[in-house]
């Protein structure tokens, strides 16, 4: 591979580095960065005058459903899905069958990850905190970190008990890594569908309350506060209270962390009046109030990662009554769409930060090393198009389902490329 990338605004959030400049390619590495690169013969010119050269992003909450759900992604699919989104790389969740929770299945995802889509995604497993995920005994972490997992998570459900959560931080700060929280507490969220409140009411539909999320972070911190080498981080946080929460224990100086998904700050629960499946998703949409909350966590830094919890379903799987429809949307594809209108052009974030919450932190949380954005270094890159408008298809998605709240919605910017792994996807 011989790139030669012109004239492209690199954003470097590592070495704060925003400037115009010529990249230099070769068999995937960086040879010269400068204000003026020559065209070397034998190298593809690639005019990236107004696009953005940004480190590699990562999304670290997908669920790329193999080993077990093929029908909904596979890992294949879930890579294509990551590339043409802009990801070099993505996490994937232990809701499996089999879970991620012994070292064979992790080395098997890692393995898959390497062998499709000509390698250009790195896929990273995240390992079951408990066997089975049941909640009830801890998963041999050791053996699990040793296979490549880069935290722990139940995901799809809470670590429900106190005692078992516990051991699962102080294990896991053994090996570097975070608990990665679904933030729930299940006695208060049985048989609820949508975020509880008035607009639930009104439309006859059982409620998830905010309270179920904030119960289960507060309690967490507490515990945190007794295992103080451990790393916390609260999967796709929804509600102003959970946020002030987490706030309030960094101030303190814990090692608490907080991503949010792109659907939380886009739409909020009176998206769910047309009943269309593809609006449900868990934790649900909360109201406006929460959004507002939100956007200031990501502003003043209390949320550290934008994440999608990409989560896909068959068509059949979500045309059934919506309490009876199963929770999750796909996002790898509209994610960075969605952060540059809803984010950088309503002024909450700047490209810098949009970046940094994109690639830089979520690396660091998980302790993989940064993307270094210079000479000598391999090449791992994402390029976006801030300025292009563009209309969400989802029959057009790489991903294997389709099921979005945001098809037909017009978004401005996109990811056009990928370079990872010595592999392009640019031109």
């Amino acid at each position: 591979m011989k790139l030669l990338l012109k004239g492209g605004r690199l954003l470097d959030p590592v070495s704060n580095r925003d400037e115009v400049v010529d990249i230099q390619i070769t068999d995937g590495r960086i040879d010269r960065i400068a204000a003026s690169v020559s065209a070397p013969q034998g190298y593809k010119q690639v005019d990236l005058k107004g696009k953005i050269v940004a480190p590699g992003l990562i999304d670290i909450h997908v669920h790329l459903r193999e080993p077990g759900f093929e029908h909904k992604e596979t890992i294949e699919t879930g890579c294509a899905s990551a590339a043409a989104g802009g990801f070099t790389a993505v996490c994937c969740m232990p809701n499996t069958n089999p879970a991620i929770d012994d070292e064979s299945v992790a080395r098997y995802v890692h393995a898959k990850g390497k062998s499709v889509c000509d390698g250009i995604v790195d896929v990273y497993p995240i390992g079951a905190a408990t066997k089975g995920r049941k909640g009830t005994e801890l998963s041999p972490m050791a053996e699990l970190a040793q296979a490549g997992a880069v935290g722990f998570s139940d995901d799809g459900a809470p670590i429900a008990s106190a005692e078992i959560m516990r051991r699962a931080l102080e294990y896991s700060s053994m090996y570097g890594v975070p608990v990665i929280q679904h933030a729930e507490e299940p006695t208060l969220t049985q048989g609820g569908c949508m975020n509880e409140g008035t607009t639930a009411t009104r439309l006859g539909m059982p409620g998830i309350p905010p309270i179920a999320e904030e119960l289960m972070v507060a309690r967490d911190i507490i515990l945190l506060r007794y295992t103080p080498a451990a790393r916390y981080h609260v999967a796709h946080i929804s509600t102003k209270g959970a946020l002030d929460t987490v706030r309030a224990a960094k101030a303190e100086g814990l090692n608490v962390t907080c991503e949010v998904a792109p659907h939380h700050f886009a739409l909020s629960e009176e998206a769910v009046a047309g009943f269309d499946t593809s609006t449900k998703m868990n934790p649900p949409l909360r109201t406006r109030m929460d959004i507002l909350a939100l956007k200031a966590g990501l502003k003043d830094g209390t949320i550290d990662v934008i994440a999608t919890d990409h989560a896909p379903h068959t068509i059949d799987e979500k045309e059934v009554e919506y309490t009876q429809a199963p929770f999750g949307i796909v996002g790898l594809e509209t994610c960075v769409g969605l952060c540059l209108s809803e984010l950088i052009g309503n002024g909450v974030l700047t490209l810098m930060q949009m970046i940094d919450k994109l690639s830089t932190k979520p690396r660091a949380i998980l302790s993989l090393p940064a993307i270094l954005m210079k000479e000598g270094e391999p090449a791992n890159i994402t390029i976006i198009d801030p300025g292009l408008e563009w209309v969400v298809d989802k029959e057009a998605f790489k991903s294997k389902s389709k099921n979005t709240p945001f098809h037909g919605v017009r978004l401005k910017g996109k990811a056009i490329g990928i370079i990872n792994n010595g592999k392009s996807t640019i031109g």
